[in-house]
């Protein structure tokens, strides 16, 4: 029976969790560590600076919940080097509350955590509803999370290679199948709003608003979610930009060194 962990970084107590957990007992033993608290945005940052801690949240037949003080990142680490007596299978991580299609997979704990079982050469998917409400309702995702899951168990993935799966949130009849595609190009622009707080000092608060770059191509992951698919793109943490070696090599580095 395949062995597979469960994060997320929205939090131990968030829904999302609670459903790609009911999902994962369907295929095998299934262990979840996530954040005591929300710890959005946090991509691949680990804990040096405090000690971390882990709490036994329940226990029952193939199922263990745990809590960790620290990042999505920490969760993975601290799960493969003391709570599991065996790798597993495969990491899955979310659901997440809200997108990491295009560049917000640079920026997702979420996908953070799923990038830490790829580095460590165990299949990892990362899934995200298009939905940032606490009470969003993920009904509709649940026959893709179950098909990706079952898919690749049955498949695996390549090393190095994870999956970051996007849902659009949209009644399942209306959601029109999934779709393989690349990541799209975008940016976030941010804004950062000024305030002050009851003592007169003033603190600063992100806001900021998404910005297609190129919203005529028809492959990218913010296509197919614009269009109602659930987008699924493989992602690896090699970031060598291959294109560019031949030509840096090139490059005369010599001089005046």
């Amino acid at each position: 029976m395949p062995l597979i962990l469960v994060t997320n970084d929205d939090g131990i107590h968030a829904s999302g969790i609670e459903v790609l957990t009911d999902i994962a007992r369907q295929f095998g033993k299934t262990v979840v560590i996530a954040p005591a608290e929300g710890q959005s945005g946090m991509s691949h940052a680990i804990t040096v600076k405090f000690p971390l801690r882990i709490k036994k949240i329940s226990e029952e037949k193939d199922l263990t919940l745990y809590s960790c003080t620290g990042t999505p990142v920490d969760g993975v680490k601290l799960a493969l080097a003391q709570l599991l007596d065996q790798e597993p299978d495969l990491i899955i991580s979310g659901i997440n509350h809200g997108s990491n299609s295009s560049s917000s997979v640079v920026y997702s704990g979420t996908m953070g955590a799923a990038i830490e079982g790829c580095i460590n050469s165990i299949p990892a998917i990362g899934f995200s509803l298009l939905d940032h409400s606490a009470t969003a309702d993920f009904e509709a995702s649940r026959p893709y999370v179950k098909r990706i899951i079952e898919m690749v168990l049955e498949n695996g993935l390549p090393q190095g290679v994870c999956l970051n799966v996007n849902i659009p949130a949209v009644p399942k009849q209306e959601i029109k199948g999934m779709k393989v595609c690349r990541q799209n190009r975008g940016i976030w622009r941010e804004e950062f709003d000024k305030r002050m707080d009851p003592r007169s000092q003033e603190y600063y608060w992100l806001t900021g608003e998404f910005y297609d770059l190129e919203p005529e191509s028809a492959d990218t992951d913010q296509w197919a979610l614009l269009n109602n698919y659930v987008s699924v793109v493989p992602v690896q943490p090699d970031m060598t930009a291959y294109k560019f070696l031949d030509t840096l090599k090139s490059w005369d580095f010599s001089n005046n060194v």
